[in-house]
């Protein structure tokens, strides 16, 4: 796609474009921010219009070297992945090996790096190396969430271009124009996307209104039937990644209630199509049990983040819950 169709970021890619127009595009980069908000899909557009053989400053999507991108088989783009929980040290030394070249066919060879913090320290120290003795005739592109698990020397080697949470209004744009969606469902996903187009589109694909349906039916009966929390573990999904979502949606519930227990106002909830159960719950709850809930849940996001065993991680985060009962 062309910069044009990346949605909420206009001043990180005028700055992207800039720097071409000027000839004067870093050697590596660095594009940090939230997940879902465009950082990838960027990447892939600047490594495209860095070899477009149409377009001087973007991509034109039918060449055949965009096409090529757009495929995977370009032999100047590589995508540099996480293998497991790390990206080990031997795909950093492949990276190594072809750098020393020219670009095969291509005007600029460009290496993506996918979920950056995720290197082991070998990795982050070998790509240091390349970071310290740049070849003109390539560009990094390293991607990250967690800008703060990468090493300083590695960020101070690199243009940083922070990619904001994209505005709910945006996301609603985005849903009705590329995905055709009326826009009464479109602003309830927007409203619980957290300001990323990524978890807009993982709510629509995962179910995640049922996952927030579920949990807010049984915390809601948890003063009545306390056993009800035995059930709330099997809520969540399977997979790490979608379970990590859905403990962010659930700690932005708790967020909401704090937040309607102050002002009364639902348009100030992220996720107002529970509203009703975001009401019931405030006026049960004492402010300090919803503040311990979102640490309990904070917590439970960090060990699943560090891969720790996600059924015993839910379970003792379940029974951990402050609920109305307690009070």
């Amino acid at each position: 796609m062309p910069f044009s169709d990346i949605y909420g970021q206009d001043k990180q890619v005028n700055v992207v474009q800039g720097a071409m127009k000027n000839d004067r595009v870093p050697h590596a980069y660095l594009f940090y921010g939230i997940k879902g908000v465009g950082k990838k899909t960027t990447a892939k557009t600047l490594a495209k219009a860095l070899n477009c053989k149409e377009e001087k400053v973007d991509s034109c999507d039918r060449c055949p070297s965009c096409l090529k991108i757009d495929r995977g088989t370009h032999p100047d783009i590589v995508f540099i992945e996480p293998d497991g929980i790390f990206i080990k040290i031997d795909k950093i030394r492949d990276l190594q090996d072809q750098i020393k070249f020219r670009p095969f066919e291509g005007r600029k060879r460009v290496f993506i790096i996918v979920d950056a913090d995720r290197m082991n320290d070998p990795s982050a120290n070998a790509l240091l190396k390349t970071l310290e003795e740049p070849n003109p005739s390539n560009a990094l592109i390293l991607i990250t969430s967690r800008i703060h698990k990468l090493p300083q020397t590695i960020i101070s080697r690199c243009q940083k271009i922070r990619f904001n949470p994209v505005r709910a209004e945006t996301i609603v744009s985005f849903l009705t124009d590329r995905r055709s969606m009326d826009e009464k469902p479109a602003l309830a996903i927007a409203s619980s996307a957290g300001g990323s187009i990524g978890r807009a589109l993982e709510i629509i694909k995962e179910s995640f209104f049922d996952f927030k349906n579920d949990v807010t039916k049984i915390l809601s009966n948890a003063g009545t039937v306390p056993m009800s929390l035995l059930f709330l573990a099997d809520s969540f999904g399977k997979d790490r990644d979608s379970v990590l979502q859905q403990l962010d949606i659930f700690r932005g519930w708790y967020r909401d209630i704090l937040v309607y227990r102050e002002t009364r106002d639902v348009n100030k909830l992220i996720h107002r199509d529970i509203a009703d159960a975001t009401k019931k719950l405030s006026e049960k709850m004492a402010g300090t049990d919803v503040l311990e809930n979102i640490k309990i849940i904070g917590d439970a996001y960090a060990a699943i983040d560090r891969n720790a065993s996600r059924p015993l991680t839910l379970e003792s985060m379940a029974f951990r819950l402050k609920t109305s009962s307690r009070i």
